[in-house]
């Protein structure tokens, strides 16, 4: 019984959280590129899904970070109400227009309680004083009273209006600096901040920086060079430590504030957006509400804000502040754009574009450690040196041959012991390695001698005497193993039907595997790879797994890819020659001079074509076996006409043990014959 064993220790940040090493991350990788012949699209699917390590542990993709992205949007648009922003504006207003009222009575009553503690003269004086007081009260009071019902009607009435209490009158003047406040942060953060309890001389001071700001606008669409340096230096201390740059830098920064304003308004009825419109503009001086408007539409002309401001629909019940509302805006901004971010990284598998600060920042500090890890799984492989790190992601030699291990093993798992194993030659022969057995010398065989065995020999015929005398029939030398060398050109089916049905990756996946074993235990072998449908060419190792199948043409040209072997094998001289077909379908195009001739159903003379390019291999000693994917009857007749002149063999199989067939095959074969 094998027993685990786990080191517990205090969590500082630093462990790993899902543990996984770089060849079994390839492992998990190899059946996604033998089937999209892409490692970058493996990848991103990776990317997109998880995956979970040999412990069980599920490391979190792009799509479960995006759901949690799109739950947390869900939650706080089913919590709260964005017409509730004019409710507490609203509110407050009734607060200020309640407190004005015990004001005022408490003034009249405190006046009138003074003057019946006076007597004599100064008990007149401060009866006129009383009743002076008294109308002005009651002014007052039927101005309160007349108070339009809308909050823009009553913000703009209570500018005009005389409050006698302080208290009112100074949480008034805060709730028109929040409104100007919200007008101003379109512009940015640091002038918000000038607004409040901004004198009407910096009221127009900020009006005539709009004004300049609209004429740079306005240049720009008419093409005229706009006067930045010139504003910057007049203006640029509102625009905090860190101004803009350029007129571009700064219109950027514009809309994207402008936006979060336009996405409250647009999530609200439309009975509660011009509430608060004209709640805001009311704050604000004419002047200044014409510049506001004018920026607004120049905004839109020049950046439209379609892709920025949304519609989110609030179907809560808890209520927001304006400050509540508009930082409600930018984090709903900041998701969208977190967003947008995941779905680029998702197609594109690029990770550089989030920021996982702003990641942590919205979905807490799990999902920035889980896109830290699936960053470092790419790295990792870079690192292993299975991809190339440049922008083209690609396989190396080594992640080839990585995915070649894995499908060799694969392929083994389904075969029984019993039809594979070291099968002993009958033919024993020279220039091999030495199987540690002897036997007694022949005429003929090559003298490498066992010395020791030999003496032995002797002394053991002739006995314990000096000098040992030695005979012919001493002699005893060691056996070698009879080396075959074999060349072999696997013809890879790339025709529509292979992609269309699901072959072509498993007869991929096995020429990986077949490659894996000729590079394992058959170094002195040679291997081709023909890919073949309008026309055959030879796909090298490091292409391979990036090979796929043909969508577009149609053909199936068994008669070039014939060809093309045949002109390969022919440089390997004394070598055991073969070719392993693969294939779902009958030739259906021939090479007609340099072109490929193409016809369906199969014409006469692209079979004849094709059984004449047979007819060659069979002449140069070329052994032809054929494994079908399909038993059509077409292709069944075809193949049986091939074989009976080339004497290969023919299988049927499927692409589940596509790979027994043609490993078995392989091994069986190379066994048996003798190089010549």
């Amino acid at each position: 019984m094998l027993y685990r064993t786990y080191h517990y220790s205090q969590w500082d940040g630093t462990q790993r959280i899902f543990d996984i090493d770089a060849e079994d991350l390839m492992d998990r990788l190899a059946n996604e590129v033998l089937n999209q012949g892409d490692v970058m699209r493996a990848l991103r699917e990776m990317m997109r899904q998880g995956l979970q390590n040999r412990d069980g542990q599920q490391l979190p993709g792009l799509r479960d970070l995006l759901e949690r992205l799109k739950d947390q949007r869900r939650q706080q648009m089913q919590q709260y109400n964005m017409d509730s922003v004019v409710d507490d504006i609203r509110e407050r207003l009734e607060e200020i227009i309640h407190t004005e009222r015990e004001g005022i009575q408490q003034r009249v009553d405190q006046a009138r309680y003074d003057v019946s503690q006076e007597h004599g003269e100064d008990r007149a004086q401060q009866e006129n004083l009383l009743d002076l007081l008294e109308k002005r009260a009651q002014r007052n009071l039927d101005k309160l009273d007349d108070l339009p019902e809308g909050v823009g009607g009553q913000i703009r009435e209570l500018m005009e209006y005389d409050f006698m209490d302080p208290d009112a009158q100074q949480k008034f003047q805060e709730l028109l600096d929040m409104l100007k406040g919200q007008m101003a942060q379109n512009m940015g953060q640091q002038m918000r901040d000038q607004m409040e309890g901004m004198t009407p001389e910096q009221m127009a001071a900020m009006a005539e920086m709009m004004r300049q700001l609209n004429e740079m606008m306005r240049d720009k669409m008419e093409g005229r060079e706009p006067k930045f340096d010139q504003f910057m230096q007049q203006f640029g201390p509102m625009f905090g430590d860190n101004p803009p740059q350029s007129l571009e830098e700064l219109l950027e920064q514009l809309q994207q504030q402008l936006a979060q304003m336009q996405s409250l308004m647009d999530s609200m009825s439309p009975e509660m957006r011009r509430e608060l419109e004209d709640s805001l503009m009311s704050a604000l001086s004419p002047e200044m509400r014409e510049q506001m408007a004018q920026f607004a539409s120049l905004m839109e002309q020049l950046m439209p804000m379609d892709q920025l401001r949304q519609q989110y629909p609030f179907l809560g019940d808890d209520s927001l502040t304006m400050d509540q509302a508009m930082e409600m805006m930018r984090n709903m901004q900041d998701l969208d754009q977190l967003e947008q971010a995941l779905q680029d990284a998702m197609r594109t598998g690029q990770l550089g574009d989030v920021d996982p600060e702003k990641l942590a920042e919205l979905l807490g500090e799990e999902a920035r450690r889980a896109w830290d890890e699936i960053d470092r799984l790419r790295k990792m492989l870079e690192e292993a040196g299975y991809i190339t790190g440049n922008d083209k992601v690609e396989l190396t030699a080594r992640g080839i041959r990585r995915i070649g291990q894995k499908a060799l093993t694969e392929v083994f798992a389904h075969i029984k012991k019993d039809r594979i194993g070291d099968h002993d030659m009958e033919i024993r022969g020279n220039n091999g390695d030495w199987l540690g057995e002897t036997k007694v010398y022949e005429f003929g065989d090559p003298f490498q001698i066992d010395l020791q065995t030999t003496v032995k020999n002797a002394v053991i015929r002739s006995g314990p005497e000096l000098p040992v005398r030695m005979r012919p029939e001493d002699f005893e030398i060691y056996r070698t193993e009879h080396m075959t060398k074999a060349a072999t050109a696997v013809l890879l089916d790339q025709s529509r039907s292979m992609g269309l049905f699901n072959n072509f990756q498993a007869a991929k996946k096995v020429t990986l595997a077949l490659m894996a074993l000729i590079r394992g235990q058959y170094p002195r072998d040679r291997l081709y790879i023909i890919g073949f449908s309008d026309y055959a060419r030879e796909i090298k190792e490091e292409e391979l797994a990036d090979s796929s199948w043909n969508a577009w043409v149609s053909g199936t040209n068994l008669h070039h890819a014939l060809m093309l072997a045949r002109k390969l094998l022919s440089k390997e001289k004394g070598s055991t020659r073969q070719v392993l077909l693969i294939t779902d379908g009958e030739p259906t195009a021939h090479l007609e001079g340099e072109r490929a001739y193409f016809a369906y159903p199969p014409s006469y003379r692209t079979e004849q074509e094709t059984l004449k390019e047979v007819k060659r291999c069979t002449q140069e000693d070329i052994l032809i076996n054929t494994f079908m994917l399909e038993n059509s009857y077409q292709l069944v007749n075809f193949v049986d006409r091939m074989t009976r002149i080339n004497r290969g063999r023919a299988f049927f199989s499927s692409a589940n043990n596509l790979g027994e067939y043609v490993l078995v095959d392989y091994v069986h074969h190379r066994r048996k014959r003798v190089a010549a």
